[in-house]
């Protein structure tokens, strides 16, 4: 009776272990990889630089690449160009020199425009936006 007992948990424990090497083998590749630069490039487009003022008096030239998830988000987006634009404007200025002085004001900024622009979108979402141009006076 012992013999048999040992031999069926040697088995189950056997078959335990297969089945997890299968599961893992198969199962375990469904992490999202990221995209190759082809596919960034052909889902971004920029924003030409631009030149407006500050809350302080100061002057800031601009400009930006927005990466979005889709060929059909991009071309979305630029559709609305005018209104990207618009949210560019208002965000900076709300701004001050002093908050563009590391690297912290301009992450913000990326994340206020990513945010805003994104409650425009229908078509898909902008996934990243690259500041390109930076000139502070």
């Amino acid at each position: 009776m012992l013999k048999i007992m040992l031999i069926v948990m040697g088995v189950i424990t056997l078959v335990s272990v297969v089945a997890l090497v299968v599961v893992m083998k198969f199962m375990g590749n469904d992490e999202p990889k990221e995209p190759t630069v082809d596919e960034i490039v052909a889902s971004s487009f920029d924003v030409p630089e631009m030149m407006t003022n500050l809350m302080d008096g100061s002057f800031i030239k601009i400009a930006f690449k927005i990466q979005t998830d889709s060929e059909k988000a991009k071309e979305e987006a630029e559709k609305r160009d005018f209104q990207i634009k618009n949210i560019i404007i208002e965000e900076l200025s709300e701004m001050t020199a002093e908050q563009f002085k590391g690297k912290q004001g301009k992450l913000l900024l990326e994340k206020k425009l990513r945010e805003r622009i994104n409650e425009l979108m229908q078509e898909g979402k902008v996934e990243k936006i690259y500041i390109t141009s930076f000139i502070l006076q």
